[in-house]
């Protein structure tokens, strides 16, 4: 059996600062833009990976998600508990040059893990923690 991870979803608030992100700062590619039921879906992924998407929605964009369950989703999201996703680098250090002189908020500067990687952490626009890793040799 194939399988292989296709698309993974985050939720933002505010689809085009989330694109000024995700395109403008991490480089991804936007590949779709669609707008339906008064709500919009955003994908991007990178262009090393033509195959894996990620998909920006707003928070709870199932319809029949009811209103106070949408209102707890938006909550969570303005406090940055909702999970976000974990990139791998060539050039952490690079990477979050880029990332913090674009005004992101700093999790984590860039530091030697004992599980192989280095890596830092920023949150995005919406509040979503994102991780970078660059893989170690040795």
């Amino acid at each position: 059996m194939d399988l292989k991870l296709s698309q993974c979803f985050i939720a933002v608030d505010d689809h085009d600062k989330a694109l000024a992100f995700y395109r403008d700062v991490l480089g991804l590619e936007v590949r779709n833009d669609v707008g339906f039921e008064g709500m919009r879906w955003v994908t991007v992924g990178s262009p090393l990976q033509p195959d894996v998407e990620i998909v920006l929605e707003p928070p709870a964009a199932d319809p029949d998600t009811s209103p106070a369950d949408k209102q707890a989703m938006a909550e969570l999201l303005a406090k940055g508990v909702l999970r976000g996703v974990i990139f791998s680098t060539t050039d952490c250090d690079a990477l979050f040059e880029r990332v913090r002189s674009s005004g992101a908020e700093v999790l984590q500067e860039p530091v030697d893990q004992p599980y192989g990687v280095r890596d830092c952490a920023f949150r995005d626009p919406a509040g979503n923690l994102l991780r970078f890793n660059e893989r170690r040799s040795g």
